[in-house]
C-alpha cells in the first residue's frame, strides 16, 4: 500500500497537477483509498524531491501551491485573508445558503454529552427537549441552519464514566450554561429526522454571553488560529510525523478508512489546522483530550497534541493486531489439533487400538464417584470397580458395553451417604405450616412431634405417614410444606393405577429398555439420601399380570426392610431408612391390610364453612387475583358472596372446586376490566376527534361527558359495564377543563363489586339447594347423617304404606342401596316390630302392612353401616302415626337386640348437620371421644346425645316436648 501511495504521489508531481481537489477530481478518485486523497492533497507540489517537498502547500487553503511563501507579516496576513475567503467558499460549496456562517453571532446552544465536534465532521445527536428541537427546525426554515455545539462538563461530584445523556435534557438556562465548555463549534443543521439532528461542523466559536434561557441561546465570537510560520521546520516535521502515523494506523486498522473518505469528500485541501483537527477527531481519545485540541488556537501546539493522540492510537492498533494474531493462531491451532485427533482415531481404528472412548468413560465415572467415595458402602465400591474393569474389556460396538455403561451411570449418580442438613426448629416449622394451610391442627401437631423427636435425638428416622381424606383438602400440598419445614428435598410420584411391580422395584438389566424403579430415580433427582417422598393415591394401586404392586410396596415402606432395599436393576442394597414417606389416600378401606399396618393414619376430614371462608379469603382469592393480573383495589368480593358461594356451589369437603369457582369469578372480572378500558379508550378517541372537528372549546365538555359516563357505569348494579349513551357535547366557555390523565385516574378508581345479588352472573345458578326438604318432617320421614368420599351429607329416609291386609306384612326398600343397607333395612324391620310390640301390644301394623322404604336421590349409590337407627325410627313413626321431633338427625347401626354400634365420619356428619341447620344430633356412645376431639367451632350450637340402646333414641325422637325440655 505504501508503494502504491508513493508512486501515485510521484506520478501526480511529475505531471504537474494542482494541489487543490476540484469537484471533478474528487469524483474520479472516490474509488481510490481515502488516505491517498488526503496524502495527495497534503503532499501535492510542483517542487522537486527534498526535505522541503511539501513547503509550498501549506501557504494557503485553496491556491495551487505555485506562489512563494510570504516572508513578511503583511504578506502572511494577506495570505491568511485569502485562506479565509477560500475556506468560506469551501463552506458555501458544501451547503449553499443565503446566510453565511461568519454572520452567525447569536446561536442556539446544543450540549454534546460524549465528544466535541470538530470542523469538517458530521455528528448525529438526539434532541429530547421539544422546545430546543422546535427552535432548530425554525432556524432551518429561516435559511439560517446554524447552531453552536458545546461539550458538556461532568457534574461536580459524579463519576466521569457515568453516562450523563439521561440528565442533559433536564438542564435549563443558567444551569446548562455553567455546565458547557466555552469553546465549541459552529455547526450546520444538515438534516432532522424526528428527534435525530445531523450536524456538520464549520468553525470554532466561543460563548460570550447568554441571550435566552429556554432554549439556551448565546452570543458567540468566531475564533481564528494564531498566526504561525508555515515554513517553520518544527511544524513541518510535526505534520509529517502526524501523516506518517496516520498512514501506519490505516495499515492496521480499517475502522478509520470510512471516516477519512467521508472527510475528504466534504472538505477542501488540507492545511496544518485541518490536519490537526482531522487527527484528533478520528482518534479514540476521551472527550477532555479532544476538547483540549478544539480549544487550542496555537497551530503548532495543536499539531503536537494531535500527534500524541494518533501515536496512542497507533499503539492501540498494534495491541489490537497482536490480539487478533494470537486469537487467529489459537483457532488455527485448535483446528490443526482437531484434524490430527481425527486422523489418530482413524489410525487406531484401523489397528484395533481404539480405547479412547472407554478410557474417557472410566475417567468420567471415577471423577463422579470421587467426592462420595469415603461415604459409599464397600459393597457398592466393589461392584463399581468390577464393572469398570469389565467395561475396559468390552468392545464399544457390543450391546453389553451399553448395558454396563448405563449401569455405571446409575451407580455413580446416586447420592451414597449424602444427606441434607435438616432443620429441627419447631417454631419455624409451625410458621411455615400456618403460612401454607389454615386449620388442620391435628396434622400440624403430628409433624411438629416428628420434628421435636428429631431434635432430641439429633437425627430423624424415616416414618410412613398416610394422609387420608376427601379430594381437595390439601393432602399433597401438606407434604410439600412438611419438606420445606424440615429442609428436605421433595419428590412426588403417583401410584394411582400402577399395575407393574417393575415401576417400584425396577427391571432386570438384561431387558431392553430396562430402568431402575421410582425410588432410585427419586434419589438421583434429589441428590440426597434423606428426601421426603410423597406417594400419591396409594389407595388406587392396581393389580395386573405383572405382579402385585401393593405387596412390592411393603419392602419399600417397611422400616425393618427398607434399610436394605434391593432394586432389581441396581442389584445392590440401598439404605432408605432415612427417607420420610408421606402417602395420600381418599379412603383407607381399599388399602391392603399388610400395607396399611405399616402406616400411621392421619385423617383430614375436610373443612367447615368458616374454615373455607378463611381459606378462600387468605389463600385462594389472593393467589387467583395475582394469577389474573388484577390489582386489589380493582375488585371487592364481599364476605356474604363468599359464604353464598360456599353454601350453594361448593359444599364438598375440599376446596379444589371452591378454587375453580373463584377463578371463574376473577376471569369474568378480568374481562369486564379489559372491556371497560377498551370502551374508555374508544370514547376518549371519539372525544379527541370531536375536539378536532368542533374546535378547542368542545374539548372540555367532551372530557366531562367521558368522566360522567364512567361514574354512571360504576353505579350500575353488579358493575356490569354498558355502553354509555352518546350525548351531543355543548359548547360552553364556563365548562371546567378535564385533562386526559383525570379520565384515566377516574377509570382506575372504579371497582368491580361481587355481592350476593350478582353472584349468579359470575358463576351461574346455584348447584346445591338446602338439604332440608321439610321444615318439619312428616310421619314416616326421618333425617339421617351419611359419610361420603366428598364429605358429610344429610339424607332423608322415607317410609310409606303400600297396602294393608291380613298376611300382607312385608318391606320393600329402594334408593339404589348397597348390600349393607339392604341388610340394615331388614334388621330395622325386625327390630321395629319388636319395639312396637313392647310399647303397644295391641298395634298389629307391621303384621298387616306392606311397607315401602325409600332413600331419596335414587340415582346416587348409597351404602354403609350407619343407617339402621334412622330406618327403625322411620318405620316406627309410620306405625305410630307420629312425627319425630323437629330439627333432629341421627346416625348409627343397630343390632337385632337394639344395641347401637359406633360409626365413622363424626366430623363430616357434624358439619353436614350444621349446614342443614339441625339442632339435635344422636350419636352412638362409642363415638363420644371422637366428638370431643372436634374443634369448638364445629361443635358450637349443636345439642348432641350419645346413646347405647335404641330405647333411648325412641324417647328422644317420640317423647313429648315437655319431657324433652325437662331433660
Amino acid at each position: 500500500m505504501l508503494k502504491a501511495l508513493t508512486s501515485t504521489c510521484l506520478r501526480t508531481r511529475l505531471q504537474g497537477t494542482t494541489t487543490s481537489f476540484s469537484p471533478q477530481l474528487r469524483r474520479t478518485t472516490e474509488s481510490t483509498s481515502p488516505l491517498l486523497r488526503v496524502l495527495d492533497s497534503l503532499k501535492g507540489s510542483r517542487n522537486s524531491r527534498g526535505p522541503y517537498l511539501y513547503r509550498r502547500f501549506f501557504c494557503s487553503d485553496s491556491t495551487d501551491g505555485s506562489d512563494p511563501a510570504p516572508e513578511s507579516g503583511t504578506e502572511a496576513k494577506a495570505v491568511e485573508s485569502e485562506g479565509e475567503e477560500a475556506e468560506s467558499k469551501a463552506s458555501s460549496a458544501i451547503v449553499p445558503a443565503v446566510f453565511r456562517p461568519e454572520d452567525c453571532l447569536t446561536v442556539v446552544a446544543l450540549p454534546l454529552p460524549h465528544r466535541p465536534l470538530f470542523p469538517g465532521f458530521y455528528m448525529p445527536i438526539y434532541v429530547k427537549d421539544p422546545k430546543l428541537l422546535a427552535a432548530l427546525v425554525e432556524s432551518r426554515k429561516r435559511q439560517a441552519p446554524y447552531a453552536g455545539a458545546f461539550l458538556l462538563k461532568d457534574a461536580p461530584g459524579t463519576d466521569a464514566t457515568v453516562d450523563t445523556e439521561k440528565s442533559v435534557h433536564d438542564l435549563k438556562g443558567k444551569e446548562l450554561l455553567d455546565r458547557l465548555h466555552e469553546v465549541g463549534t459552529l455547526v450546520q443543521i444538515s438534516n432532522i429526522h424526528g428527534d435525530q439532528v445531523i450536524l456538520m461542523g464549520h468553525r470554532r466559536i466561543q460563548i460570550s454571553e447568554m441571550v435566552g434561557e429556554d432554549p439556551l441561546t448565546v452570543k458567540v465570537e468566531h475564533l481564528k488560529e494564531k498566526p504561525y510560520d508555515k515554513d517553520d521546520d518544527v511544524i513541518k516535521a510535526t505534520s509529517f510525523e502526524v501523516i506518517s502515523t496516520l498512514r501506519d494506523v490505516l495499515k492496521t486498522s480499517s475502522l478509520w478508512r470510512d471516516q477519512v473518505q467521508t472527510y475528504t469528500q466534504h472538505v477542501g485541501d488540507f492545511n496544518y489546522p485541518r490536519l490537526a483537527d482531522f487527527g484528533a477527531a478520528i482518534s479514540g481519545a476521551n472527550k477532555f483530550q479532544s476538547q483540549e485540541v478544539l480549544e487550542e488556537l496555537d497551530v503548532p501546539k495543536r499539531l503536537q497534541l494531535t500527534l500524541e493522540l494518533v501515536k496512542k492510537e497507533l499503539e492501540i492498533s498494534k495491541i489490537q493486531e497482536s490480539i487478533a494474531k494470537a486469537i487467529e493462531e489459537k483457532i488455527s491451532g485448535e483446528q490443526r489439533r482437531y484434524l490430527l485427533n481425527e486422523q489418530l482415531k482413524a489410525i487406531k481404528k484401523e489397528l484395533g487400538l481404539e480405547t479412547d472412548d472407554k478410557t474417557a468413560l472410566s475417567a468420567k465415572f471415577r471423577e463422579r464417584l470421587e467426592p462420595k467415595k469415603e461415604k459409599c458402602p464397600p459393597h457398592v465400591l466393589q461392584v463399581i470397580e468390577e464393572e469398570l474393569t469389565k467395561l475396559q474389556l468390552l468392545e464399544a460396538s457390543s450391546s453389553e458395553f451399553n448395558v454396563t455403561r448405563n449401569y455405571l451411570d446409575w451407580l455413580t449418580a446416586l447420592p451414597w451417604g449424602i444427606y441434607s442438613d435438616e432443620n429441627f426448629d419447631v417454631l419455624r416449622a409451625q410458621k411455615i405450616l400456618d403460612e401454607d394451610h389454615y386449620g388442620l391442627t391435628d396434622v400440624k401437631e403430628r409433624i411438629l412431634e416428628f420434628i421435636a423427636v428429631g431434635k432430641l435425638r439429633g437425627s430423624s428416622q424415616g416414618k410412613i405417614i398416610c394422609l387420608s381424606g376427601p379430594p381437595g383438602v390439601g393432602k399433597t400440598s401438606i407434604g410439600r410444606s412438611i419438606a420445606r419445614a424440615l429442609n428436605r428435598k421433595f419428590y412426588r410420584f403417583s401410584v394411582g393405577g400402577l399395575s407393574d411391580v417393575a415401576e417400584i422395584k425396577g427391571h432386570r438389566r438384561t431387558y431392553i429398555g430396562a430402568m431402575p424403579g421410582k425410588m432410585v430415580q427419586c434419589l438421583k433427582n434429589v441428590e440426597t439420601a434423606n428426601p421426603l417422598v410423597l406417594i400419591d393415591e396409594i389407595d388406587k394401586l392396581g393389580r395386573g399380570h405383572a405382579g402385585d404392586p401393593a405387596s412390592a410396596m411393603l419392602e419399600l415402606l417397611d422400616p425393618e426392610q427398607n434399610a436394605n432395599f434391593l432394586d432389581h436393576y441396581l442389584d445392590v442394597p440401598i439404605d432408605l431408612s432415612k427417607v420420610l414417606f408421606v402417602c395420600t389416600a381418599n379412603v383407607i378401606e381399599t388399602i391392603p391390610n399388610p400395607l396399611l399396618d405399616r402406616m400411621e393414619i392421619i385423617s383430614i376430614a375436610g373443612y367447615i364453612t368458616d374454615e373455607k371462608v378463611h381459606i378462600a379469603r387468605d389463600y385462594l382469592e389472593k393467589n387467583t387475583r395475582e394469577a389474573c393480573g388484577i390489582k386489589p383495589e380493582e375488585v371487592e368480593v364481599t364476605d356474604a358472596a363468599l359464604l353464598a358461594l360456599i353454601e350453594n356451589y361448593c359444599r364438598e369437603a375440599g376446596v379444589r372446586n371452591l378454587q375453580k369457582q373463584i377463578e371463574k369469578i376473577y376471569r369474568k372480572i378480568a374481562l369486564q376490566l379489559v372491556r371497560r378500558r377498551a370502551q374508555n379508550e374508544h370514547s376518549l378517541t371519539e372525544a379527541q376527534d370531536g375536539v378536532e372537528s368542533l374546535g378547542g372549546c368542545s374539548t372540555d365538555k367532551t372530557s366531562e361527558i367521558s368522566v360522567e359516563s364512567e361514574s354512571k357505569s360504576a353505579d350500575t348494579p353488579g358493575n356490569q359495564i354498558e355502553n354509555p349513551p352518546q350525548a351531543e357535547p355543548a359548547v360552553s366557555e364556563e365548562t371546567p377543563k378535564v385533562e386526559t390523565s383525570d379520565v384515566t385516574e377516574a377509570t382506575n378508581v372504579d371497582k368491580v363489586l361481587v355481592d350476593v345479588s350478582n353472584l349468579a352472573n359470575f358463576v351461574g345458578k346455584p348447584v346445591f339447594h338446602a338439604d332440608r326438604i321439610y321444615d318439619r318432617t312428616p310421619v314416616g320421614v326421618v333425617m339421617g347423617l351419611a359419610w361420603t368420599a366428598m364429605g358429610g351429607s344429610t339424607l332423608y329416609i322415607e317410609t310409606t304404606l303400600v297396602e294393608q291386609g291380613e298376611g300382607k306384612g312385608k318391606l320393600q326398600a329402594t334408593g339404589q342401596l348397597g348390600d349393607v343397607m339392604k341388610e340394615s333395612s331388614q334388621i330395622a324391620h325386625t327390630v321395629s316390630r319388636a319395639i312396637l310390640l313392647g310399647k303397644d301390644p295391641s298395634n298389629t301394623f307391621f303384621a298387616t302392612s306392606h311397607l315401602h322404604l325409600h332413600v331419596p336421590a335414587g340415582a346416587t349409590p348409597k351404602d354403609g353401616p350407619s343407617a339402621g337407627c334412622t330406618m327403625i325410627t322411620s318405620l316406627l313413626s309410620l306405625a305410630m302415626n307420629k312425627p319425630v321431633k323437629k330439627d333432629l338427625a341421627m346416625t348409627g347401626e343397630v343390632t337385632l337386640t337394639g344395641k347401637i354400634l359406633p360409626i365413622g365420619g363424626v366430623k363430616e356428619k357434624a358439619i353436614a348437620a350444621r349446614r342443614s341447620e339441625v339442632k339435635t344430633i344422636i350419636f352412638p356412645s362409642a363415638n363420644r371421644r371422637d366428638f370431643d376431639e372436634l374443634a369448638d367451632n364445629v361443635k358450637e350450637g349443636l345439642d348432641v346425645h350419645f346413646v347405647d340402646d335404641y330405647n333411648q333414641i325412641f324417647d328422644l325422637a317420640f317423647g313429648d316436648e315437655q319431657k324433652m325440655e325437662e331433660k
